[in-house]
């Protein structure tokens, strides 16, 4: 019998508007699993609770912590690495590959990730899958996160019927990207360090040492060696300008890091990048391994050629290969060749050029493009090598040798101890 509504009775509020709920549920074996879940509501979260083949034991909504028990936030704490997306990228790609569905699998991939904001997102995702929402779409709100590549590869995926083999070539993608930055940051790694090391060593000498000696020379008198009035003349400005170096090293990266991704410091510092000794031929080869991997995998994943074009000229981390991306753009849209226009830019070597050639001719551009990137991979990985065991040494002798004119700077006055007291 319904129970009827006294008149100016309050209708009844829903329990929960949505957000977080921690829940208590027992597994099929009947072991006792707690943990949280992002949900509309708290039905919602039952509901998917027992999706998952759980018994749901108690729902309650999280609420926001407050005062001593909020959750810090370091700067930069919230980004999700392009390792963690690797990691969850072949993850997926093993799970659907085994038959899991897509809720199962991303429910698993936001409960184990080590990354908060990519488990956050992955429920969230989860969420909109559930209520019939495809998956690129889901994935297409949180650019911030997945790449451009990544979503427009899945749509790919969908709409041909192979989502499975596109995730596999997804993982691989961003292994492969992973691999490249690890080989590069290894090799500058070393140089760095000493580097650093070295400016340690000299601003300590500069501010503890040297004022000792130049006391001990001031009261000696006489006219002292121009090594060593250089010396003196360091320690004093170092002095009293350490708090605005400092203040200024703590304050350029941070600035940097906001401007350097702008489209006008681009187009001048990226075209500076290639143009480096030793290190410009580093950052061609890293480019062009960059740009025919993820052309190679999107065209491989079914996605159209100009979008792939669009998407590859953005994500090649350099404006000069950007600029010829749009060329062959355009070209293609008029219903040239793709190759034909990268002849016209420096940075593709004619070997490039001719192979894509040839892939075009064959209708096997795609393998073409990643055996070029694998042979790339593999000069990254050589000239790094190279570098690093030219760069050891030259910063050996260059750290030695600074340290060591400043000790002779720093005892040629004493050399000529008893002409000063003479």
């Amino acid at each position: 019998m319904a129970t009827a509504t006294k008149p100016g009775a309050k209708p009844a509020t829903p329990k929960s508007l949505g957000g977080t709920f921690a829940y208590t549920a027992r597994d099929r074996s009947g072991k006792m699993v707690k943990g949280t879940l992002e949900a509309p509501s708290q039905d919602a979260a039952v509901q998917r609770l027992v999706g998952t083949g759980v018994t749901p034991v108690s729902v309650t909504a999280v609420k926001a912590s407050t005062g001593l028990q909020m959750e810090i936030n370091l700067p930069g704490s919230n980004r999700v690495k392009l390792k963690d997306l690797a990691l969850m990228s072949r993850q997926f790609a093993t799970m659907v590959s085994s038959g899991l569905t897509l809720l199962k699998a991303l429910s698993i991939l936001s409960e184990q990730t080590e990354s908060k904001r990519l488990a956050q997102v992955l429920a969230e995702v989860r969420a909109e899958v559930e209520t019939g929402t495809s998956l690129s779409t889901a994935l297409l709100k949180h650019t911030d996160v997945f790449p451009p590549l990544m979503i427009n590869m899945i749509k790919a995926g969908e709409v041909g019927g192979f989502l499975d083999r596109v995730l596999v070539q997804i993982a691989e993608n961003f292994e492969a990207e992973v691999k490249l930055r690890a080989k590069v940051k290894s090799a500058m790694t070393y140089p760095v360090v000493v580097f650093v090391i070295a400016i340690v060593s000299v601003a300590a000498m500069l501010l503890f040492i040297v004022p000792i000696f130049a006391k001990m020379f001031s009261d000696m008198g006489g006219t002292l060696p121009l090594p060593t009035q250089i010396l003196m003349w360091l320690s004093t400005a170092l002095r009293y300008s350490g708090p605005f170096i400092v203040v200024t090293a703590i304050v350029v990266p941070i600035v940097w890091n906001k401007i350097k991704d702008k489209r006008k410091v681009r187009e001048v510092v990226d075209p500076l990048k290639l143009k480096m000794p030793i290190f410009g031929l580093l950052a061609q080869k890293i480019a062009l391994s960059r740009f025919t991997r993820n052309l190679g995998t999107m065209l491989r994943s079914g996605v159209p050629i100009l979008q792939s074009l669009e998407i590859v000229g953005n994500a090649a981390g350099n404006v000069v290969v950007e600029r010829a991306t749009l060329a062959v753009m355009e070209s293609v849209r008029s219903g040239n060749s793709l190759a034909g226009p990268l002849a016209e830019h420096k940075i593709f070597p004619p070997m490039v050029v001719q192979m894509m050639s040839v892939g075009e001719d064959t209708g096997a551009l795609d393998s073409m493009l990643h055996k070029i990137s694998d042979f790339y991979d593999q000069e990254v990985e050589a000239t790094t090598e190279a570098l690093t065991s030219l760069i050891e040494p030259l910063m050996i002798a260059f750290l030695g040798g600074i340290i060591g004119a400043m000790i002779v700077a720093m005892y040629m006055p004493i050399f000529g101890v008893f002409e000063l007291i003479e």
